[in-house]
């Protein structure tokens, strides 16, 4: 049945896809052009929905042509309105455009959208947007037009996006990458806090716009990771003050209460927001695993369960002052707490090769620990000429702190005569850091082309100190154990420098850049063991062609190379006994991995659909990976290694259908064939397949309730093994009262039962398979009011006609 699940995934998308497009009955032509307030040229791409007057939904979308053109055709005569988006620009509507049988024609002239960094003559409307948006080289998930996301936390919002897993401990990836960053607002997140899951689980999702999956970054970016998944703010648009304040409770524990509230002025803004959340989180597995060895075999059979409840704050706040017409300073902070308590057991049994089990071991473990994190940004953009040259500077200063403190209480219930053990480790850990850039790009070529370069500087510090001690029985008192008490330094600094080159004409776009990184690390150990990564530079190309024809079609080619440095985590050699029959630690012996990384995509677009498949092809040497082995005590020792080269190659399939104004849905389908080859160990020479799919509808339904839902399929392959096939679900309906100011939601996760994960490894000497569940299945409420009062704002000359 199992199998079936993604063959069923795939013929739901293929026939969503070849689904016929029934023209609306109507004669009605809405169209225009779509250019840059300054300079005035022309913006290819931009996506455009056109919305019936009062609708919260896109009657159609479609995107402008490589001249800037869009029209919509076979129109019923009403009043509708049009919005349009575009990366880097402020969102533009303009509404009362009423077509009759007489006047049937609506020409939107020439529409000049202003760079978000000069928001004032917008003209904007609170309206849906589709959840899923594809692009040749990038999926936005638009969080606000989901229900789903309502109430929740950044975490909960990934598991819905195409293309992203989320493990189960909250750390996100894209599909068929090894290596993904996450960005808050263009800027890596690792920066902001020691452990990214804890910032995802704490950001509320009222505070994101939109997540931006982007699978070949071009070289503004840091070479860093082979994919990125920006999370980008809400940063207050609408003129006058709005906000919003929800609360969400579950049947599991969980409960979320959040506030976000913005202000415009004629030439400022100001935004903030706060929240503060409990969740309780259980979880039970089952591991087995058979040692293989030249004089014997035995096996090692683990229970685990655990329980762990975690409170969270968040609290932001922003500034966004246009100076003068040509100078805008962006001024944004933000502060985020928790504290968490955990409670778990593991019965460890001892098999030999009999099938005897000769010794059985309990563990009680208790945890606590909180963390704090507090991160400050500072961008500042100048018009430098009335081409459309930008210079922009940005700095950001983060420090954050994580402690933990656990005990670990080990006894025997045969035999009697093995003395018991009580461990308890305290880890304190500090991260600082600061990042600096400098933007600049210019038109050229009567604003045709556009030409960028920048520079780049990243510091950060990492200080984490480990103290383990075991209880005497005899004195009664607790010994500090020196073999894994230590102290471990971490320095990095990284200096770029990119340029690129962006060409557009008669429907060709091509861009070509290269970045350079000088790399300088430095780490030791308080034990003694000092490391110093001799400086080294990096090259990374980046090179991106792109054909727009007939108005609907779209084919995009790219190559990359990017890198996956190994960081503090992946270097530590610390040594993490919390599980001494599974024990972990880093490799400070670990090199960087290139990844040389080709996309071929091809889009097309009606009034109702969008197809965008895309073939991947890569090629990494030194891919660092987690490596175990097991020692003939029985242990298994798991830390990184560069396990050697790996070839994927891979089909993705995404689509939109909207067979009805009230019915949209979207798919996604994988296919990842995946190769490791390795001087390393034999064991490691395997190649297989991974899949991910993910089906989503929405549906807008009478007295203002909507419903939506998701389900998700993941399968993928390791260097050692596999993580197999398991299936969540998310079920979701909202019904909005008081002129759309109130809304109320529930929402169900897995309701069909628990989420179960299945991982099995091999090595040279064992087989293990590990099963475990966690309390993914849960129904919450949510309720949310949101306040607005929007002075009436006409946009400044020049702006598109009235209609």
């Amino acid at each position: 049945m199992k199998k079936l699940v993604p063959i069923f995934l795939a013929l739901t998308f293929l026939s969503l896809i070849t689904l016929n497009v029934a023209a609306f009955a109507g004669k009605g032509i809405i169209h225009g052009k779509v250019v840059e307030e300054v300079g005035g040229l022309v913006v290819p791409f931009a996506g455009v929905a056109l919305y019936e007057s009062g609708a919260e939904q896109a009657l159609f979308t479609t995107q402008t042509d490589e001249n800037g053109d869009f029209k919509f055709i076979n129109l019923k005569p009403g009043s509708y309105k049009v919005k349009i988006s575009s990366v880097g620009f402020s969102i533009l509507f303009i509404s009362e455009i009423l077509l009759t049988e007489k006047d049937f024609e609506k020409n939107l002239g020439t529409i000049k959208l202003s760079s978000e960094a000069s928001t004032l003559t917008e003209v904007v409307i609170t309206a849906q947007k589709p959840v899923v948006e594809f692009g040749a080289d990038i999926i936005t998930y638009n969080v606000g037009s989901s229900i789903l996301a309502e109430g929740s936390t950044a975490t909960d919002v990934l598991k819905n996006v195409p293309m992203v897993q989320v493990d189960i401990d909250g750390n996100a990836t894209i599909s068929g990458k090894r290596s993904t960053r996450v960005f808050i607002d263009g800027k890596p997140s690792e920066y902001m806090t020691s452990n990214i899951a804890d910032l995802l689980n704490v950001l509320p999702s009222d505070a994101i716009e939109k997540i931006e999956v982007m699978t070949n970054p071009p070289s503004k970016y840091s070479g860093d990771g082979e994919g990125i998944l920006n999370i980008v703010l809400k940063k207050g648009f609408r003129v006058g003050f709005n906000g919003n304040v929800g609360v969400t409770a579950g049947l599991q524990g969980n409960t979320n209460t959040n506030v976000n509230a913005s202000y415009k002025g004629k030439d400022y803004s100001v935004n903030g927001g706060g929240a503060y959340g409990q969740n309780v989180g259980k979880s039970d597995g089952e591991v087995y695993r058979k040692n293989i060895f030249a004089d014997t075999t035995f096996y090692n059979n683990q229970f685990n369960n655990n329980r762990n409840e975690n409170e969270r704050n968040f609290v932001r706040l922003g500034l966004n002052w246009d100076i003068t017409p040509k100078q805008n300073l962006r001024l944004s902070t933000n502060y985020n707490k928790s504290d968490n308590e955990n409670r778990s057991g593991n019965d460890f049994h001892y098999i030999n090769e009999a099938l005897e089990e000769v010794r059985l071991r309990n563990q009680q473990n208790l945890g606590a620990g909180n963390s704090n994190n507090f991160v400050i940004n500072a961008d500042y953009n100048l018009q430098t000429d009335t081409s459309g040259g930008k210079l922009s500077m940005g700095l950001t200063f983060n420090t954050n702190s994580n402690n933990n403190y656990r005990t670990f209480n080990r006894r025997y219930a045969f035999p009697t005569n093995l003395n018991p053990t009580l461990q308890q480790n305290s880890n304190e850990t500090e991260n600082n850091g600061l990042t600096f850039n400098l933007d600049y790009d210019k038109p050229l070529f009567k604003k045709r082309d556009r030409f960028e370069f920048g520079l780049a500087y990243n510091y950060r510090k990492n200080d984490n100190d480990l103290l383990v001690e075991n209880f005497n029985f005899t004195s009664q008192q607790y010994i500090t154990d020196d073999k894994l008490t230590n102290r471990f330094f971490y320095n990095e600094n990284i200096l770029g420098a990119y340029t690129a080159y962006n060409y557009r004409k008669n429907g060709w776009g091509a861009k070509t850049g290269i970045r350079a990184e000088l790399t300088d690390v430095k780490f030791d150990l308080s034990t003694g063991e000092r490391y110093h990564v001799s400086p080294y530079l990096s090259l990374f190309p980046n090179i991106s062609l792109n054909r727009f024809f007939r108005k609907r079609y779209n084919f995009g080619a790219t190559y990359s190379v990017r890198i996956n440095r190994p960081r503090e985590n992946a270097l530590n050699p610390q040594v993490n006994n919390a599980d001494s029959l599974n024990i972990s630690y880093g490799n400070p012996d670990l090199t960087p991995a290139y990844t040389h990384q080709m996309d071929l995509s091809f889009g097309a677009f009606g009034n109702k659909w969008s197809f965008t498949p895309r073939i991947s092809y890569s090629r990494s040497m030194g891919v660092i990976e987690r490596y175990r082995t097991v020692n003939q005590s029985g242990v298994s020792e798991s830390t990184f290694k560069n396990v050697g080269a790996n070839t994927a190659f891979s089909l993705m399939l995404n689509g939109n259908y909207r067979p009805t104004q009230k019915i949209t849905t979207n798919a996604s389908f994988s296919v990842f064939q995946t190769k490791y080859t390795s001087q390393l160990n034999t064991s490691l020479n395997r190649d297989g397949f991974s899949l991910r799919a993910v089906l989503g509808l929405s549906m807008q339904l009478p007295y203002k309730t909507a419903f939506e839902s998701n389900v998700n399929y993941a399968n993928r392959l390791n260097a050692q093994g596999r993580s197999r096939g398991s299936v969540n679900s998310s079920f979701g309906a909202r019904k909005n009262f008081f002129k759309n100011t109130l809304s109320v939601r529930v929402s169900t996760n897995d309701p069909f039962g628990r989420r179960n994960n299945i991982i099995f490894n091999q090595g040279n000497n064992f087989i293990s398979e590990s099963y475990s569940t966690n309390n993914s299945s849960n129904v919450s409420l949510s309720l949310s009011y949101r306040f607005s009062k929007i002075k009436s704002t006409k946009p400044t000359a020049p702006a598109p006609p009235k209609i």
